[in-house]
Parts: C-alpha cells; structure tokens; sequence
C-alpha cells in the first residue's frame, strides 16, 4: 500500500470537519513489522470540549432533516464503502494486523450496517394511547438523545464504530467518536472522510482518536447524553459507574468467554471446523472467540486430533506481504499476556497438544487440554488463538460449565439432535447461542449483545438500534382547555 505523504490526520481532527487539535503527534505501529506507518494526531480532553459544543449547536437542525434525506446520506456512505473498499482494507491489515479475509468481511459487513441504518428513519416512531378523558389525545413516539458518544475497539474497529454511528445518526443524534489509537485511521479518520463525502452537515459528526483520558472526558461531559462502549469488562464497569451516577444512558458490550459444546452425537467434523474458525478468527481477538471447548468425554480425543490438525494447517506471516491464516496480535503486550496466561496453566497441569509458542508478536494457533476451570486458560477472557478443551460426562454438567463463567455473551452447541440442543440452549445464561455454528455470528438485522459481565442488556442490530439511540417523549394534546378544581 502507497501511504499518502502527508495525511490530513497528521496534523488535524475531525471536528465536524478537519480542524487542528490541541493534542500531540504519535507513531502509528504496523504490529507484523513494528515499523511506523504513520503519524496520527491525538485528542484532548479540550478537543472534547470543542466537539461537544459543535455537536451540540448542529444535532438539531440534523434532526429535523426529513427522513428520506438521512437515508440517502447513508445508503452513499455505504457506497463509498465499497469504492474505497482497497484503501480501507490496507489500512486495517497494515494498523490491525488483519488478515485480508477478515478486512473484507468486516467491510461487508460495516456496508450491511450501513444500509440497514439507512432503513431506520422511515420507521414508525411511536403510538397513540388512549385517554380516559373525553376529547384528549396521547401521542408517545421516539425522539433523538442528542449527542452520543461512540468509544470503539481496536480489533474490528470500522465495524465495532459503525454499527453504534449508522444507527445514532439515522436517529437523529450528533456523534462523537473515539478509536483505539491502534486503529484510528481505518476506524476513525476514513470513516470521517466517507461520512463528510457522502454529505452529513458539518458538524455532526466528530472523531477524536485518544487514551482513557479522552474517553473520560467523553463519558463526564454533559452535552453527551449517552455512552456506546465496546470494550473490556473492566473499563465498562467504570464507565457504567459514571454513567448511573450522572443519568446518562449507556449501552454496553463487554468482554466474553464463549463456549462450544459438544455432544456426543455431534458431527466432530463439522464441529472441529466451526471450533477452529471461532478460536482461530483474527488470531483469536474478538469478544465471540470460542474460549472454551466443552467436549463430551466420549468423542474428546476424536475432536481434539481433528481441531488439533485444522490449527497446525493454519499459515501465519505478515498479511500485507503473503496470503496467510493468521497475522500478529495487536502488540508485544498482548502476545507475553497470552503467552503468560498459557504457561500458568501449563504450570498447573494442561498439556499443550499443538502451538503454544511465542514470536514476537506473533502466537501460534494452540490447542489445550487437561484443562481444569480454575486455570486462567479456562477462566480468563485469553484474546489469543488458544482453544482449551475440557470435557463432560452429561448435558447438565456442560450447562453448570458453560454458566461458570461470569461472562454471557455468546455460546455455541452441536449435536445431531437440534431438539436437544435447544433444551441445553434454554439453560444457558447467554446472549446469543447458536446451534451446529460458532461463536462468533454478527447478522446486521438482528439484535446483538450480552448477559451477565459481557454487558448490561443493551442491543445493537435491526429494530433494536430504534430503542437503543433514542429515547421516549409523552405529548397529551387537548383540542379545547378544561377548568380544573382550582
């Protein structure tokens, strides 16, 4: 990929529109090379500031723009999507260390938000209730938050962004975005350059790529009215904090430790390969990965071979030079983290069956067995390509296993008896579970979010995103005036 000589976000942010910032210039990292592939400006908590203010005074006139005319908007930002598809997908392969595959699935699937929101305005908004006084009408509808704020990933971070912008923008809302620094030019500057091109007024929408400084002043400041998280449980809960204490909605997608359970009637085919891709996909960085395998004792040894030869298959390199399965982790701290959490368990008696070695940042496609639920290979969200497997002997115990986890974002079941699975389903504290599939499902049309300590209930996806971006307005209308008491 021919970098630009001089990128405008270098120098500026997006405030609306390109303007200088207040903050400092940093590297941007390619994580397969360690070589600086760019500069990128950063925001402070005063660009927060400028951009709350901005976005305040422009949300209202978005608002009242007719319907048709945000659709359209957003129907050409999808297309744009697709035009400049090269650019962006060199940017999140070079930035994220992304796989040329999953650049492209990510795109397809940022466009299918992109057309799905676009769908949102034209929408029935509300209802008429009835009234028990004569001549009154009860009109309760949907209306705009104001100002959202969007602190996105690093690990699909034009997805992860997009599918809380699209829908708050088709809303009505002004928005501001805060990427990882990780992966602010592909989930940051170029989305701001297509939404600007695509022809949203000045001002509306806001990208401010920084640390937990930025996203601290983001979630205080009062001109925002609701916080879009994805992220880790941790940070989550601090901002969930912050945002009960000041009366500020919030949607949270958290982190995730997501089984596959295997029955013994199970196609271990079908299963081995649905368990590669959920452990494998991304070197393993995403909140769905498969981090448990739940494998009836009966076909254990059968399912561990077959995933244990999908994962030695796999080709790992650097995906801007060569066609590979698997690129680098983010960084050198995520690789010695993943490397730590395998070795304490190893410590603790799992046995590595395949991988589970280091280089530099990258970690080779690994798979674990004898493993027990106290080692952190089991317990701990890994965000590596490891797949730890450990077994059952009945479908209750794969329940009690599978609601172990603190975490209910995503499960996935197999077996030959979809009836069954679905008894086992109906038992299971999560959020989304799919059976003779894996874990990591994303469909545009359908609601999407976890349980427990993967997040609090909010919804991302389809109608979903009418309620999640919008909040309720009452209005009585009474043709006539009445006298009351006094």
């Amino acid at each position: 990929m021919d970098m630009p000589a001089s990128p405008v976000w270098q120098e500026q942010l997006f405030l609306g529109s390109w303007k200088s910032g207040d903050g400092d210039q940093i590297n941007v990292v390619e994580p397969a090379t360690g070589a600086v592939i760019s500069k990128l400006k950063i925001a402070t908590a005063g660009d927060v500031e400028r951009a709350a203010t901005i976005a305040r005074d422009t949300q209202t006139a978005w608002a009242m723009v007719p319907f048709d005319q945000k659709a359209e908007i957003l129907r050409k930002a999808a297309a744009l999507l697709k035009e400049r598809a090269n650019e962006i997908n060199d940017w999140n392969t070079r930035e994220c260390g992304s796989v040329g595959p999953k650049a492209d699935w990510e795109l397809q699937a940022t466009y299918e938000q992109a057309q799905m929101a676009a769908a949102l305005p034209m929408q029935p908004n509300g209802e008429i209730f009835p009234s028990n006084m004569p001549g009154k009408r009860n009109y309760w509808k949907r209306v705009p938050i104001g100002t959202v704020g969007v602190i996105a990933p690093w690990n699909f971070p034009i997805l992860l962004a997009m599918r809380s912008v699209f829908p708050a923008l088709a809303m009505g809302n002004a928005v501001i975005l805060k990427p990882d620094p990780k992966s602010s030019i592909c989930g940051g500057a170029l989305m701001a350059q297509i939404l600007s091109d695509a022809g949203l007024p000045e001002g509306v929408f806001h990208v401010l790529p920084g640390g937990p400084e930025v996203g601290q002043a983001l979630v205080e400041h009062p001109l925002v009215k609701m916080i879009s998280f994805t992220g880790s449980t941790a940070v989550g809960r601090k901002i969930g904090e912050t945002c009960g204490r000041t009366l500020k909605k919030a949607a949270l997608e958290l982190g995730g430790n997501n089984a596959q359970v295997v029955l013994e009637d199970a196609d271990l085919d079908i299963a081995s390969s649905c368990g590669a891709w959920g452990a494998f996909l991304h070197q393993g960085q995403i909140c769905m990965q498969t981090g448990r395998h739940l494998v009836h004792t009966s076909v254990a040894e059968e399912y561990l071979s077959r995933l244990a030869s999908r994962a030695e298959n796999l080709a790992c390199g650097n995906p801007a030079q060569e066609q590979v399965h698997q690129g680098p982790l983010i960084n050198g701290v995520q690789a010695k983290r993943v490397e730590d959490i395998v070795n304490r368990s190893v410590e603790m008696g799992a046995r590595i069956v395949t991988g589970g070695k280091r280089h530099g940042n990258y970690y080779e496609p690994t798979v674990i067995t004898d493993v027990t639920s106290n080692m952190p290979v089991f317990s701990e969200e890994v965000f590596g390509p490891v797949a730890p497997v450990m077994t059952f002997d009945s479908d209750s115990e794969a329940c009690e296993l599978v609601n172990e986890s603190p975490y209910g974002l995503a499960a996935a079941i197999h077996s030959g008896s979809t009836e069954r699975a679905l008894k086992i389903a109906n038992r299971i504290q999560v959020g989304m579970i799919h059976i003779n599939d894996q874990t990591v499902n994303n469909e545009f049309q359908v609601p999407f979010g976890g349980m427990g300590s993967s997040g609090n209930s909010g919804r991302f996806g389809g109608p979903a995103n009418i309620e999640e971006f919008t909040t309720s307005q009452w209005i009585s209308v009474m043709e006539e005036g009445i006298q009351y008491p006094f």
